[in-house]
């Protein structure tokens, strides 16, 4: 698995148009908080390799985003073990990591970086 920051991953996005972007959050996470734009919903849980079988081909690349950046690592490793092979993880997720108040996108995540997101 390749790691990216937000903006990186954003340029991938970009220039790789068969990229498939999933967003591995709650469901109340992807519509309550917002989501990047163009992100499908996939929740990381028992039955995620099967639903992302049913969405790409293992050599598609798949960029996967969450809250921190913590769940997507979890999941590329998964998608790797079922066979997927161009897995990029997205740095600091869409809120970022805590700071000193326990509050995240204050240092860093995609919003943080002004990168396109939207909410329901």
């Amino acid at each position: 698995m390749k790691h990216l920051e937000p903006r990186a991953a954003f340029d991938l996005l970009q220039q790789t148009p068969d990229a498939v972007f999933v967003d591995c959050r709650s469901e109340l996470e992807h519509l309550c908080v917002g989501h990047p734009v163009g992100a499908i919903h996939v929740a990381w849980s028992a039955d995620f390799i099967a639903q992302m079988r049913s969405i790409t081909a293992g050599d598609r690349p798949v960029v996967i985003i969450c809250r921190s950046g913590n769940r997507s690592v979890d999941a590329g490793h998964a998608l790797e073990q079922a066979g997927f092979t161009n897995v990029y993880n997205v740095l600091h997720g869409f809120e970022g990591e805590l700071d000193h108040n326990n509050h995240r996108g204050t240092r860093s995540g995609w919003r943080f970086d002004g990168l396109p997101w939207e909410q329901c």
